[in-house]
């Protein structure tokens, strides 16, 4: 089976869109999609510094555009499952048929600019606990009323809360574990945006989703999502439940992948999926940034693809549901 993954945020970089505006119709597609996102992304994309697309509201619609752009130049139909990491579950979702794309875009600008707003209620952050032992550095986490926001995988934990407890969790960390604060606007994918869940679910209300069309998995627990409905409903949950893409990699390798495109801005989920399976065997992976990686993301499908997109298989993991830690964007 072959999979496309769409990346989250703090994987943007200055100017990364800049070389698929060559490509025929893609200027006019962003133009488009910005009237929906409220954001221009021909800028974002294109000429806005590293400062300007660090802002939340920008990047979230800025990542779901990029992916779903470049996935538009390949041919879909050999892809048997989607991914995405936080706001990147939504350019998942349009891939797998759940959402339109333009409904993606739009639920993307509004998720965006929800979270900045809860952002600046009271001052939160994030940090990356590197290493340690995984059930000392939760217990530290919670011990300095801290959410354990991201499961990036073994030795990789994203913690968020209020500002001082992320001084006392750099003053006082988990044994063997280091801690590097993350530039980020706020505590995202914990309990402090809530008021962003409630106006993601507002927006989201008037939207009907369709059944997934080929294999969809799902940040909150790494299962396989095979209803429309109960997915929109995971996505809403997503803004302040934690991001266990660590499950979703699980996944990836219960279900038998063996090939892996990242969608633009690509290299950063690549380099989790590299780090987390190598013991077990890695998928072949294309990180597509440019049209010029077309080539070979198309020759990775056409030599890999091909799914029953009528009966998706489930992921041993469909059962269980992790609730107890919050997460990053």
């Amino acid at each position: 089976m072959l999979a496309v993954i769409c990346p989250g945020q703090g994987s943007q970089k200055p100017g990364f869109l800049t070389p698929w505006l060559d490509l025929t119709g893609t200027e006019a597609r962003l133009r488009a999609w910005s009237a929906l996102a409220g954001v221009d992304l021909v800028r974002l994309g294109t000429i806005a510094d590293a400062d300007e697309i660090q802002d939340t509201a920008r990047t979230q619609p800025l990542l779901v555009a990029a992916a779903l752009l470049a996935a538009e130049h390949l041919p879909m139909e050999g892809v048997g499952l989607t991914a995405g990491h936080s706001v990147g579950e939504l350019g998942a979702a349009a891939l797998a048929g759940v959402l339109p794309a333009e409904a993606s875009i739009t639920l993307a600008g509004v998720r965006g600019r929800e979270m900045a707003a809860a952002c600046a209620l009271e001052p939160t952050g994030m940090a990356a606990v590197l290493g340690g032992d995984p059930d000392e550095v939760l217990a530290v986490i919670g011990g300095h009323g801290l959410y354990a926001a991201n499961h990036n995988g073994t030795g990789q934990i994203v913690a968020a809360g209020a500002v001082a407890g992320l001084e006392k969790l750099a003053a006082e960390p988990p044994t063997r574990a280091r801690i590097i604060r993350l530039k980020v606007a706020g505590a995202f994918h914990t309990p402090y945006m809530a008021p962003a869940e409630a106006a993601l679910a507002k927006a989201a209300a008037g939207i009907t989703p369709g059944d997934p069309t080929r294999v969809l998995l799902s940040n909150l627990d790494g299962s396989t999502v095979q209803d429309g409905r109960e997915l929109v409903q995971r996505l809403i949950r997503q803004v302040t439940a934690p991001v266990r893409w660590d499950l979703c990699m699980a996944a990836l390798a219960d279900l038998g992948v063996t090939g892996v495109i990242e969608l633009p801005p690509a290299g950063t989920l690549s380099g989790m999926i590299k780090r987390e399976l190598k013991a077990t065997g890695l998928p072949e992976i294309v990180t597509l940034n440019n049209p010029d990686d077309l080539p070979a993301a198309r020759d990775l499908i056409a030599r890999l693809g091909g799914h029953d997109a009528a009966s998706p298989k489930l992921s041993p993991n469909a059962s269980r549901v992790e609730t107890n830690h919050g997460g990053s964007s």
